[in-house]
C-alpha cells in the first residue's frame, strides 16, 4: 500500500495500490504533516472538514486515520514529495524531478479519478509531468492521465483562503457525484 522513494529527506510515504476510485493528488507534503506522519494533519488544513462534510466517504476520518482512506478505494500522493512550510517554498527543480514520478505512479496504478489539490499543483504536472501548457479549471479536466480520468479541487491548505470551507465541500461533493457516474 504504502510507496517511499529513495529521498535526502523525510516525507510522506504514498497510500497507492491498483484499483482505487480516487487518488487525491497534494502540492507537496507540509513540513508539518511529515513530522506529524499523516496527511494533511495541520489542525488548521480543511481536508478532513471537508471531506467529513461532503459525504464522500460515508464517516468522520481525522489525520490519525489517514490509511483507512484505502479501504473507501482512495490514496494519496503529491505533485512533489520535498516537504515545506509552505508551497511557496518549492522551485522548478522539484516539479522537473517530481512531476515525471506522478507521472509514472499514476499509470502504473492506474486510479479511476486522479484528484489534484489545486490548481497549482495540476498546472505543474502538466507543465515538467507531461510537457504540455499548463490550462485547466476547476472540476473533470479534458485530459486523462492513462486510463485514469483527472479532476481538480481546490487546495485545502490553509494558504488558499480565497475559497471557504463550503466550497471545498461543494467541491468533493461534484467529486463523489464523478466517481459514481464512472461506475454506472
Amino acid at each position: 500500500m504504502e510507496t517511499r522513494e529513495t529521498t535526502d529527506f523525510e516525507t510522506l510515504g504514498d497510500y497507492l495500490q491498483e484499483g482505487l476510485a480516487i487518488v487525491f493528488v497534494g502540492l507537496n507534503p507540509s513540513s508539518y504533516s511529515v513530522r506529524a506522519g499523516h496527511y494533511f494533519a495541520n489542525p488548521r488544513n480543511r481536508f478532513w472538514a471537508a471531506l467529513n462534510r461532503s459525504g464522500l466517504v460515508g464517516e468522520e476520518l481525522s489525520p490519525e486515520r489517514d490509511t483507512e482512506l484505502i479501504r473507501h478505494g482512495i490514496g494519496f500522493t503529491d505533485v512533489v514529495k520535498r516537504p515545506t512550510p509552505q508551497a511557496a517554498g518549492l522551485k522548478a527543480a522539484d516539479y522537473r524531478r517530481w512531476a515525471p514520478v506522478l507521472r509514472d505512479k499514476l499509470l502504473h496504478y492506474q486510479p479511476r479519478i486522479a484528484c489534484f489539490h489545486g490548481l497549482t499543483g495540476y498546472k505543474a504536472y502538466l507543465k515538467y509531468g507531461e510537457r504540455v501548457a499548463p490550462q485547466a479549471e476547476l472540476g473533470r479536466q479534458e485530459r486523462d492521465i492513462g486510463s485514469s480520468r483527472v479532476f481538480v479541487v481546490p487546495n485545502p491548505s490553509p494558504a488558499n483562503a480565497q475559497y471557504s470551507l463550503d466550497d471545498l465541500v461543494y467541491w468533493y461533493q461534484r467529486l463523489a457525484e464523478f466517481r459514481a457516474e464512472l461506475t454506472h
